[in-house]
């Protein structure tokens, strides 16, 4: 007798193999028989007419300190998401040191730990709702070393790297950067290529929220690209997308510049969110040379007129396109300010709080007011979001966050949204391929063994959703709302969601590097 069978569903196997009608029998947490006349099970769960998925992996999101919030925190379990890659954009919430002051996100920075393999244990102590896999990040481990100054000590690069040991022995999954924010801004290619063959010595992966993804978009490809190459490690490229009017239209060059190095034999892939609209922190608007040696630096440099004025006219000099920050991205009116310490300002738009200032005096006057203040920035076109969501190096990754405080609807709906409003509603990809991308290409990525398909054999993360209701009614005035269509969830043979409800308690698992559930694989 079987402990659970899903009965009569359209069975996806994650390969983008066509759908067919099928039972799925688990037991022990494994699948271990697909097809027909499976009939004796201690519970048989009805599925006709729903689709049965292995269980939607996000290789872009920053839930790292969901697992210390109150509460079991099934906001991903409900959009059917079984598995987060966290650490993302070089930030992570170890290992931490007295240097380790600047400009980490109050989320990460509020949950510091000394070691990356204690954050880790941390989690574990916890619990999660749902698996998690961790990166360490290039940021977090600059500003362990060195804090927020531009150039490395003596010795740093070194001390760096084994940090970075010490946490892919401690079962990081590999590195991430995020080059657009400091410090890793500071850093150069071949500081990059040094930590990456520290990851290349695992088999790891390296994920890269790029230089830039505006003007210097084309530049910051080729830096990815070299630094996966030179270091031989497998590259993702993170949040693709072509920002700012002045890029609209650079989805084909970014592409086929993926497809290009591709073909070279340089492993790699990529991931989107469906969303016109990022978010990130309003500093990240300003140059990197304005956060040099941290934030008292920061509040002195724009609080005098000239440095004000020399700070933009770096960010506005046409001759550059990296080392800018993402202000010649905007317009006033595309800033929506999600979280400031003003209340007179959260929600509204930069172009509605103006009061007769200058935009950029504006910016500068709201952080002062506020260095760790949030934004939301609607700055994409339609046509390069769905392009890049089209193509099949890509996968879909939420970039989300904890589902607290003002917040991007891509932390509530980035999966149902998918499936609802560009795989069903526009066509975008078929069905099969749709479930490809959000289960084994980046099961296959990150190494996480079982992972990401459904067959025989496989971990029993399932995710069975209804293709006609799937859906999220969030927006970015109201993002929290819950999404619908999913009705069962499963991690590793257990009911979390059952008939859209959840069904209590933490039962996800933290998968480290080479403890059986994530298994490091070579470079192509």
């Amino acid at each position: 007798m079987h402990d659970l069978i899903l009965r009569g569903g359209i069975l996806h196997d994650g390969f983008g193999s066509p759908g067919r009608t099928a039972d799925v029998a688990i037991d022990g947490g494994r699948v271990t028989a697909t097809g027909h006349g499976l009939w004796r099970a201690a519970r048989v769960v009805d599925v006709d007419g729903l689709v049965v998925a292995p269980g939607f992996i996000d290789p872009h999101s920053h839930s790292d300190t969901v697992p210390f919030m109150a509460g079991a925190q099934p906001f991903k379990l409900w959009q059917g998401v079984t598995t987060e890659i966290v650490g993302n954009c070089g930030f992570s919430c170890g290992p931490s040191t007295p240097e380790s002051s600047g400009f980490t996100p109050e989320i990460l920075s509020e949950r510091a730990f000394s070691t990356f393999g204690g954050y880790l244990d941390a989690v574990e102590k916890e619990g999660t709702a749902n698996n998690l896999a961790v990166l360490v990040g290039h940021n977090t481990l600059r500003l362990a070393v060195g804090g927020m100054d531009a150039a490395l000590r003596p010795g740093a690069l070194e001390r760096m790297a084994e940090l970075a040991a010490e946490a892919f022995e401690s079962g990081a999954c590999g590195l991430s950067s995020g080059l657009e924010y400091v410090p890793g801004a500071y850093a150069d290619t071949a500081e990059l290529i040094a930590l990456a063959r520290v990851a290349r010595r695992w088999n790891l992966v390296y994920a890269t929220h790029m230089r830039s993804e505006s003007e210097g978009l084309a530049d910051a490809l080729d830096e990815a690209v070299e630094v996966a190459s030179a270091a031989g490690v497998r590259l993702q490229v993170s949040h693709c997308k072509a920002s700012g009017r002045a890029v609209h239209g650079s989805s084909e060059m970014l592409l086929d510049k993926l497809a290009a190095a591709r073909v070279r034999g340089v492993d790699l892939r990529a991931d989107v969110y469906p969303y016109r609209a990022f978010g990130t922190s309003l500093v990240a608007l300003l140059p990197p040379a304005a956060c040099e040696g941290g934030e008292a630096e920061l509040l002195r440099r724009l609080a005098d007129p000239a440095e004000r004025r020399a700070l933009r006219a770096l960010a506005e000099d046409p001759g550059r396109t990296t080392g800018v920050g993402l202000w010649r991205e905007v317009h006033p009116e595309d800033v929506q300010l999600i979280r400031h310490a003003s209340a007179a300002v959260s929600g509204r738009r930069l172009a509605e709080v103006l009061d007769g200032r200058e935009p950029w005096d504006a910016l500068c006057d709201l952080l002062m007011a506020d260095p760790h203040g949030d934004g939301v920035f609607h700055t994409m076109h339609d046509d390069d979001v769905t392009r890049i969501m089209k193509h099949p190096l890509v996968s879909i990754g939420s970039d989300g966050g904890p589902p607290a405080g003002p917040n991007h609807p891509r932390t509530f709906g980035t999966f149902p949204t998918f499936l609802g409003e560009y795989v069903r509603d526009r066509g975008l990809v078929p069905l099969a391929e749709a479930i490809r991308k959000v289960s084994s290409a980046t099961a296959a990525q990150f190494g996480l063994a079982g992972r990401g398909w459904l067959g025989p054999g496989a971990v029993a993360d399932v995710c069975v959703f209804d293709p006609t209701a799937i859906r999220h009614d969030g927006t970015y005035d109201e993002p929290g709302i819950r999404p619908a269509g999913v009705t069962h969830v499963l991690l590793g043979g257990r009911m979390v969601i059952d008939d859209g409800e959840f069904t209590g308690g933490r039962h996800g698992r933290l998968l480290r590097q080479g403890d059986g559930g994530l298994q490091p694989r070579e470079a192509m």
